[in-house]
């Protein structure tokens, strides 16, 4: 899952258009990906600690609106910006899932599949409007918005279910090896034809989010929640450098630039 066909469907899989807003599958997208996650998760988390659970929530809220707004203001894809609204989207998602959680009482049990009916419902509007959902045809308002309405649902389902797991039993190093297995399987059917590019591609990507946090989380925690107890300040730290490296190589590089093949 680390070339553009792995998103390709239908009339978009021979015709891309040139003012694409999203990035080019590669390997570093799953690389960037998955750090985003588990930045978003630690940020999250010590953000709540460091300023109390409402303020962080409405910080979280601005960052994520104001990077939202940037991204589509710009006419193409710029991998800074994309990716911060990546980030902001990770870090205000998982505020929305701990908030359903921890201030409202919502068991893991319940989120997880609300989330999931959300995601399926976006899924099921953006198909019945666009008749795709392939991200290589993110290239009008519309599908823009059908599309960070359905990042913004990954993030939180991949939030709750990754919690889920790690709270009935297999701790955040058995929930990181039971994502990191379970991500591997949408490519293997979809290598033996069994899955279509559009779906195995969707299927990672929300498999990404609880397979970062779970990682994450794991060196952060102390070492009575099963963690390394490195700290929420230093992984989120850390793990930000990361993501500035990778995103910055790409600014320069434009390796995750889609050809303008059509229009």
């Amino acid at each position: 899952m680390t070339t553009d066909h792995l998103a390709q469907s239908g009339p978009t899989h021979h015709m891309r258009h040139a003012a694409s807003k999203v990035p080019e599958v590669t390997v570093y997208f799953w690389i960037i990906k998955v750090l985003t996650t588990g930045m978003g998760e630690t940020a999250s988390d010590f953000l709540a600690h460091w300023l109390g659970p409402i303020p962080a929530v409405g910080l979280g809220g601005l960052a994520f609106v104001t990077a939202l707004v940037v991204q589509f203001t710009v006419r193409r894809y710029v991998a800074a910006v994309y990716w911060t609204a990546i980030v902001m989207v990770s870090v205000f998602g998982t505020m929305a899932a701990d908030v359903l959680h921890l201030a409202l009482g919502v068991p893991y049990a319940f989120s997880t599949p609300l989330f999931m009916a959300a995601l399926v419902a976006v899924f099921g509007l953006w198909y019945r409007s666009e008749r795709t959902l392939s991200i290589h045809s993110i290239h009008t308002r519309r599908r823009e918005s059908f599309y960070w309405a359905a990042v913004l649902a990954t993030f939180a389902l991949g939030t709750a279910a990754g919690d889920l797991t790690a709270t009935i039993g297999l701790g955040y190093l058995g929930s990181a090896v039971l994502y990191a297995v379970a991500i591997a399987v949408p490519a293997v059917i979809h290598r033996r034809g069994s899955l279509n590019a559009v779906t195995a591609f969707w299927c990672a990507y929300v498999i990404t989010r609880p397979l970062g946090a779970s990682i994450a989380d794991w060196t952060a925690v102390n070492h009575n929640r099963g963690g390394l107890n490195l700290g929420l300040g230093p992984v989120t730290l850390s793990w930000t450098v990361a993501i500035v490296g990778f995103v910055g190589y790409l600014a320069v590089s434009r390796k995750d630039v889609q050809s303008a093949l059509g229009v």
